[in-house]
């Protein structure tokens, strides 16, 4: 038994950046963006065809936190009304802080409350987002929860609410030709990521499968000759596209164990995220081989039907990336990420992971 649903309208194409206007249809609107002048090029042009906003919001950080964000929601408290639709322009941290905005109501407290003790839900608010990434990788404009991060605390937490699902994803591949090549491929392999770790998932289903096939087929193939040209606009349209459809997938089943380790490396090392829950992948892929017969099988339509080959296939791709596959090159010491590892596999992503904590502490022991 087995069920999927994604209720966001997907807007695709080259160009399409161009039309949002009319998704707004005449609504109030808040723009959230990046404090950049790539981002206040693209927001005058989506002014001058929508009109002006209520509001711009342009604090957004990288891995946005507790106080970053509780200033957003001071600034969009005060000048939004409730018909308002939130636009989110930007990487998946300008989506994700979209999210929490979007469920604030008078300010942070109630979204912080409800973070901490999952209390209070019926206290959030629920305002309409339209997310336009702007970069390939994080697939939050088809899912319905955040990444916030307490980095006082050094606590990663995930805001989960089927409300926070956009009306409306638009992706456009032309607003991503500008981004530098450190960013096309940790976005990248953030991407291939949750099309692997929703294959060896326990909520994998057929469709969930079907989406992260294609899209780590796709990233795989198309991702280093992006790095190589990424000036290319059928190669930026391929990994936009992958990057979609493993947010599909992955927006069904959650993520798995490569996520639950990354998070603490990220708050601790200053990991980007799209690194810190990648460079484990072989090694992961290699200690779930053999562990259920589905995915191997669509681990063999990606790979081939040598499985054994499929470890060197993906650790190859990420070396001729220049991403190390050792822990210890993000600074992660031999005894941590053992315990690093153990407690990831305990914790709620972990727990998604179809393997067991014998092969994965032997495979990352050799």
């Amino acid at each position: 038994m087995w069920k999927f649903e994604n209720p966001v309208k997907i807007c695709f194409g080259n160009g399409f950046f161009g039309s949002v206007n009319k998704l707004i249809d005449g609504r109030p609107y808040c723009l959230v963006t990046y404090d950049e002048p790539y981002f206040m090029e693209l927001s005058q042009k989506l002014i001058a065809s929508a009109g002006p906003p209520e509001s711009i919001i342009n604090n957004i950080t990288p891995n946005p936190d507790f106080l970053t964000l509780g200033e957003s929601c001071r600034q969009f408290s005060n000048k939004v009304s409730k018909d308002t639709v939130i636009i989110a322009l930007g990487g998946g941290s300008v989506i994700d802080a979209v999210k929490v905005l979007a469920s604030s109501n008078n300010g942070f407290k109630v979204v912080q409350r409800f973070l901490e003790t999952g209390e209070g839900e019926d206290s959030l608010g629920n305002y309409p987002i339209i997310a336009i990434p702007t970069t390939a990788g994080t697939g939050s404009e088809v899912t319905h929860w955040a990444t916030v991060w307490d980095t006082v605390s050094q606590k990663k937490y995930s805001l989960a609410r089927y409300a926070l699902y956009p009306s409306h994803a638009v992706i456009d591949p032309e607003l991503m030709l500008g981004l530098p090549k450190d960013l096309t491929i940790s976005t990248g392999l953030d991407a291939l990521s949750h099309a692997l770790e929703s294959l060896w998932n326990r909520n994998s289903n057929p469709v969930s499968a079907n989406h992260a096939v294609f899209a780590a087929r796709e990233m795989i193939e198309a991702l280093p000759k992006l790095a190589r040209d990424r000036q290319n606009l059928e190669l930026r349209s391929r990994v936009a596209r992958a990057s979609l459809f493993a947010g599909l997938a992955f927006s069904n089943t959650k993520t798995a164990l490569a996520h639950s380790v990354s998070y603490p490396i990220t708050l601790k090392y200053n990991v980007p995220h799209g690194l810190a829950c990648s460079f484990s992948l072989p090694k992961i892929m290699n200690s779930v081989i053999g562990e259920d017969e589905t995915c191997d099988q669509n681990l063999r339509r990606i790979f081939g039907n040598d499985l054994d080959a499929a470890v060197s296939i993906l650790e190859n791709l990420l070396h001729d990336l220049d991403v190390s596959t050792k822990a210890s090159s993000y600074g992660v010491q031999s005894e941590e990420w053992i315990e690093l590892l153990t407690t990831a596999l305990a914790g709620e992503r972990g727990r998604n992971f179809i393997g067991t904590k014998e092969r994965v502490l032997e495979n990352f022991t050799l």
